[in-house]
């Protein structure tokens, strides 16, 4: 494991299974990405970003888990899903998403699906 990813996770370490186990998924259902660590989030790219793990504070304290991960990625199109904490339009066309993740179960296939189409959205922009 990188040191600067241990090191992201040492204000909240019961979150590193959850961002090694999406690692470990995106690396192999997706093949090759750069992962680029930085202050307040990691970062993963094809020819562009697609998506990143963060610890943003999506929901207020009271309902907010104690470890968790907020995964966020962009698409063409905005998903309806109870799943999605927030999304946004920064862009015309482009939709930011923000999936909080707090327990293993949810690094799942549905998550993984948006996370492989913001992959293509991302290698097919200009």
């Amino acid at each position: 494991m990188d040191g600067d990813i241990l090191l992201f996770f040492d204000k909240m370490p019961g979150a590193l299974p959850l961002y090694e186990e999406l690692e470990r998924r995106i690396k192999t259902e997706l093949g090759e990405v750069r992962i680029k660590v930085q202050k307040t989030q990691i970062s993963f790219y094809n020819r562009r970003m697609f998506a990143c793990v963060s610890f943003a504070k999506l929901r207020n304290a009271e309902t907010r888990p104690k470890e968790y991960i907020v995964v966020t990625f962009g698409l063409g199109r905005r998903e309806i899903s109870p799943r999605i904490d927030a999304a946004s339009e920064p862009y015309p066309n482009r939709w930011t998403h923000h999936v909080l993740a707090s327990e293993m179960s949810e690094i799942d296939d549905e998550l993984m699906g948006w996370i492989g189409e913001a992959a293509a959205f991302s290698a097919g922009k200009r």
